[in-house]
């Protein structure tokens, strides 16, 4: 059965959400040295994986910048490596019937739009490292729930639209936890639970464990 909505300043209210100033303000400090140092020490990797995305679709563009969702709904352009062919927005129609995930999520396993390249990519999640970017510039934060798109929130329940109450991450219980093994309604209670609970423990926990996602996740696609 589904839990009644808290808005955001009841979550506040209730001390289940861990929203103190100090605990922001330590929070955008972690997002900011950490993105800093993350774009310099994998200035390599991003070179090496833009001239093998070019080289294998020369047509697209190295980088996919994507409209998504953040804080409180207000939307900006979430950037990732591109792992797909350059027209896969056009081939995504014929493939809605294909849909694995469940809710308003579109997953398929051996989605035929992906590249070789984007197959690596993805594999090693090296495809979300550009969002170092969107951290810096504060559109998101290391550890929050994944960005969603529009087209997905049009659909969600007011008890789905929780996971809009803080900012985005590049990582989170879901994309360490199983991934495209958890379900729609999994993701969000997991999502939901993250923002009841979070602290700077936590935050630094979920770093760690992303961490050896970079080496190979089985549930990444």
């Amino acid at each position: 059965m589904e839990r009644e909505l808290v808005t955001y300043s009841e979550l506040v209210n209730s001390n289940n959400l861990k929203d103190s100033k100090i605990y922001l303000f330590l929070k955008r400090a972690m997002d900011i040295v950490g993105s800093l140092c993350g774009l310099i020490i994998l200035s390599p990797v991003f070179l090496i994986v833009a001239i093998l995305i070019k080289l294998e679709d020369p047509k697209g563009k190295v980088f996919f910048s994507q409209e998504r969702n953040g804080i409180n709904g207000k939307t900006f352009n979430m950037y990732k490596f591109r792992s797909m062919v350059h027209n896969a927005e056009e081939l995504l129609e014929q493939l809605q019937e294909k849909n694995e995930q469940s809710g308003p999520v579109f997953k398929i396993k051996d989605d035929p739009r992906i590249t070789k390249v984007g197959k690596f990519i993805r594999k090693t999640s090296i495809d979300e490292l550009p969002q170092l970017l969107n951290i810096l510039k504060g559109d998101m934060s290391i550890v929050g729930p994944r960005p969603p798109i529009p087209r997905e929130v049009a659909q969600y329940t007011t008890y789905q639209m929780q996971r809009l109450l803080v900012k985005p991450g590049l990582t989170c219980y879901w994309q360490v936890g199983g991934r495209n093994e958890i379900g729609f309604d999994e993701w969000v209670e997991l999502d939901i639970k993250y923002i009841e609970e979070r602290n700077l423990w936590i935050d630094i926990k979920l770093i760690f464990k992303t961490v050896f996602v970079l080496f190979g996740d089985k549930t990444a696609s």
